[in-house]
């Protein structure tokens, strides 16, 4: 199973520079392999639309979590106690170490074109790299 963060979905919705190779991600890996983070809808909410982009969030929902089969992938109280831990350990921000600590809890492989993983234990894998 694979955890896609945040910036791996807006290089797709918003089709930014390496969007092909998001969507080439997507045509490999069956979606019920695929999860999100509850933070990462979230975030993508937030994003799209303070850019006016209402309707590709409306979709992004029906498409990816209501119909995909896609997992959101969330964290309990403990747990976001655990996301401070991994912060301060790694030198990470909010999200990421959230990111980080729900791929740890469900192991789920992450992919991600943040660098700040490279330095964790899990690390990160790229689209392009699947």
């Amino acid at each position: 199973m694979y955890l896609i963060d945040t910036n791996v979905w807006l290089e797709l919705l918003l089709k930014q520079d390496k969007y092909i190779d998001v969507q080439q991600l997507f045509e490999k890996i069956e979606a019920s392999y695929l999860a999100i983070s509850e933070f990462s809808i979230y975030s993508i909410g937030i994003i799209l639309t303070k850019l006016k982009k209402d309707d590709v969030f409306k979709d992004f929902i029906s498409d990816t979590i209501e119909d995909s089969g896609v997992v959101v992938a969330r964290l309990s109280v403990s747990d976001l106690k655990e996301i401070i831990s991994i912060r301060q350990k790694y030198k990470l921000d909010f999200d990421d170490a959230y990111q980080y600590v729900a791929a740890q809890k469900y192991n789920y492989i992450l992919i991600s074109y943040d660098k700040d993983f490279d330095y964790t234990e899990k690390g990160r894998i790229t689209p392009d790299k699947i």
